[in-house]
Parts: C-alpha cells; sequence; structure tokens
C-alpha cells in the first residue's frame, strides 16, 4: 500500500537515534596480479595481469542515493556494496575502531587479480 503522505529524507528516526544518509569516498589503494599472490606457480598456468578496470590513487564517490558511481566495476561493487550502504547509514564498520566514520579496507573479490579500497564516509 502506498502512502501518499510518505517523504523521502536524508534523516530517519530509529528510538532515539536520528539517523541520516551520507556520502562515500572509494579509494583504489592497491591492485595485485596472480604472480604477486601466488609467485611463480600460477593455479592457472600463467601469471593473470592486474586488474585493467581500476587505477591506484582513483577515487569515486558515493552519493546520497547510494547508485553505484560511473565507471566503477560492477563485479567490484557487488563485494563492496553491503559496507558502501553500512557506511551511508552511520555504520562504524571497524570493530577495533571507535572513531565515528573511520575508514575501513575491503577488496574485490577476485581471486587472480583482486584490487583493494578503502571506504570513508564523507
Amino acid at each position: 500500500m502506498h502512502d501518499k503522505d510518505y517523504k523521502e529524507t536524508k534523516t530517519r528516526e530509529i528510538g532515539d537515534f536520528v539517523v541520516g544518509r551520507s556520502k562515500v569516498k572509494i579509494t583504489v589503494l592497491k591492485k595485485l596480479d596472480s604472480k604477486q599472490i601466488f609467485g611463480d606457480n600460477p593455479p592457472l598456468g600463467k601469471t593473470v595481469e592486474a586488474c585493467p578496470v581500476f587505477e591506484v590513487g582513483q577515487e569515486f564517490i558515493v552519493g546520497e542515493d547510494g547508485e553505484m558511481p560511473k565507471g566503477f566495476c560492477h563485479w567490484a561493487w557487488n563485494d563492496v556494496y553491503k559496507v558502501v550502504t553500512a557506511l551511508r547509514y552511520g555504520a562504524n564498520w571497524e570493530p577495533e575502531t571507535r572513531e565515528k566514520g573511520a575508514p575501513t579496507i575491503h577488496c574485490c573479490t577476485d581471486g587472480l587479480r583482486p584490487v583493494i579500497f578503502k571506504l570513508a564516509r564523507i
């Protein structure tokens, strides 16, 4: 059932808390190839080059709408989306830190050429 009085807002009240939607910056920290991971014995018999989609230092901004940034790899997005969403709504992903909005490190799950990202609420 559609509520005609419902309005999309940037914040939600949950109990005594007000939770808002934030932007998230994704920074490419490192790209690995199969030789860096497996040495001279790659599982497919040959070295697979590092991911061609990203460059180290490249930055992407996820807006308040939560959409995948233009030019971001769909496979990598699938891997980091849950973390991006949690950060957008105020979660502190790393249990070791109590700093609000502390950045977190995650990677895509390409086992032969992973890319490592830093995600930070902005």
